[in-house]
């Protein structure tokens, strides 16, 4: 036989071709839409403009940077564009043209491409950002604000602020249907959390995501509330409530996700998941912030390369 025919293999780990990349990033995009489209619905204009700026300077910031480090141009490949997308849906649609420049600098240029591009992340590129200007400019993040904008059918205060100021009491008006399907003051894309789900359950059904870190950061998330309700539900909301408010869905099924900050393992996908929802309402219920779903991201991605160490052993290797 001739040698030259021979077809040698090796063992995990492989080189990926890179040719999946932007098939994913769109389908991503794609899955965003109900719940840009729900920001829309409520926001308007407003929202459209937060959007199609937000997307616009994060694939201008993608251009200039490549160009200046003399890097291959990676616009086509659709990443900037996601994060530019899922940046402005973590937004309130009040959200200054500055305070989107900004935060798209920082998601694109110190959040991914500092550290090497696409696939060398260790955070959330838009969770990074949202993290930083949310303590820099927390009032900016001020969902409440938009009541004096725009004119809403539900008169209600944002809820993860009114249970934080005012306690379980006084949410017993909401109700977790109307809250699910997005009658809620919030982000232009965590309102709707039927919205969220249905793009969530559409990268899953396509095979972009897997299925067990969302299902993860869900029962940690709902476990945790239940604990929490169940020892003091005078001072402490239910689990249903915290899943259907704040970034908790975008959470679980868009960022914490991510395929350069996450697991690619069964087990260590299952811990990080959880450990996302716990440390989700361990922030909001004993914390100082609001809603917890962006530090606790950011948590899981800092011990993402310890907790993926946790791996079945290579074939043929020696213990």
């Amino acid at each position: 036989m001739n040698s030259s025919k021979k077809f040698i293999v090796s063992h995990a780990p492989f080189w990926h071709n890179g040719s999946g990349v932007p098939e994913r990033n769109y389908n991503a995009i794609i899955a965003l839409i109900p719940a840009a489209l729900m920001g829309l619905a409520y926001f308007g204009a407003a929202a459209l403009g937060v959007m199609g700026f937000s997307i616009a300077s994060a694939v201008g910031w993608e251009l200039a940077f490549t160009k200046i480090a003399k890097r291959p141009n990676t616009v086509g490949d659709g990443h900037a564009a996601l994060i530019g997308l899922v940046f402005a849906l973590l937004l309130p649609a009040t959200a200054p043209w500055w305070l989107v420049l900004t935060g798209t600098f920082v998601a694109v240029v110190i959040g991914k491409q500092i550290f090497g591009g696409i696939g060398s992340n260790p955070f959330h590129p838009a969770v990074l950002a949202v993290a930083i200007l949310g303590v820099a400019w927390k009032s900016y993040f001020d969902f409440d604000a938009q009541l004096v904008n725009f004119s809403f059918s539900f008169p209600a205060s944002e809820p993860l602020t009114t249970l934080k100021a005012f306690g379980p009491q006084a949410i017993e008006s909401y109700s977790l249907g109307a809250l699910f399907l997005g009658q809620q003051t919030g982000a232009i894309g965590a309102t709707c959390g039927l919205a969220i789900l249905i793009g969530g359950l559409y990268l899953i059904l396509r095979g972009y995501i897997r299925w067990e870190i969302p299902l993860a950061f869900i029962v940690g998330l709902g476990a945790t509330a239940l604990v929490f309700n169940i020892i003091d539900p005078h001072s402490y909301a239910g689990p249903g409530f915290h899943l259907v408010t704040g970034y908790a869905l975008l959470g679980a099924f868009f960022l914490a996700t991510d395929d350069s900050s996450s697991p690619v393992n069964l087990v260590p996908m299952l811990i990080y998941g959880a450990l996302g929802g716990i440390m989700t309402i361990l922030i909001r219920n004993i914390g100082a912030y609001t809603d917890g779903t962006i530090f606790a991201i950011l948590l899981i991605n800092i011990v993402n390369p310890l907790v993926d160490k946790i791996r079945p052993q290579a074939i043929g290797k020696v213990a």
